[in-house]
């Protein structure tokens, strides 16, 4: 039949040259985009990796200890260990499978999460946790062009009442609850 010929003849170098580059042709998906199929699971991959080294480098001189007698180090230097392995996998999986491109992003909201922690390691000493807790969530609303101000001080307030409850009454921590000039209230 002619219309046969025609498609096997548009369809076999297609598929040879796709052979001989090591690839096998595909009918569907996304197009292949060169040796790392998916570059966000690759750079996530390499930023779980050097998360785990950086916390392993921290941690270097705290005495890890036994089962018996655990030290310091051991909790943290084995959860390192556990990131690192998925960053490992993440980086192996993304030679092998089809994924999310990368996409661009704005510094808008990791800039505005810095500086709401900051907020809140000066606000804490200074201010105390009733101030520096909303303070600091507040701060990391403006990270989105999405927020909903009414709900995020909702929000703020419903989780620093829940934060004083739990670290200041249920786990008996000393937290400053609200320092004011010349005295600070421990509820």
């Amino acid at each position: 039949r002619p219309g046969t010929r025609l498609i096997l003849q548009r369809r076999v170098p297609k598929a040879i040259s796709q052979t001989f580059r090591g690839l096998t042709p595909r009918e569907s998906g996304p197009p292949m985009r060169g040796f790392i199929r998916a570059p966000q699971n690759f750079l996530s991959g390499i930023a779980l990796i050097a998360l785990a080294a950086f916390a392993v480098w921290a941690i270097r001189n705290l005495s890890q200890g036994t089962l018996t007698s655990i030290g310091p180090a051991m909790l943290p230097r084995w959860v390192a260990v556990g990131v690192g392995l998925c960053g490992v996998i993440l980086v192996i999986a993304s030679f092998f499978e089809d994924g999310a491109p990368l996409e661009r992003w704005s510094v808008r909201g990791p800039l505005f999460v810095c500086l709401g922690m900051l907020a809140f390691a000066i606000g804490i000493g200074s201010f105390g946790f009733l101030v520096a807790a909303p303070l600091a969530m507040v701060i990391c609303g403006f990270g989105s062009n999405e927020v909903r101000w009414k709900e995020l001080l909702i929000f703020a307030l419903a989780l620093t009442a829940f934060c004083i409850g739990l670290f200041r009454y249920a786990l008996n921590q000393p937290i400053p609850v609200l320092i004011l000039p010349g005295f600070s209230i421990e509820i």
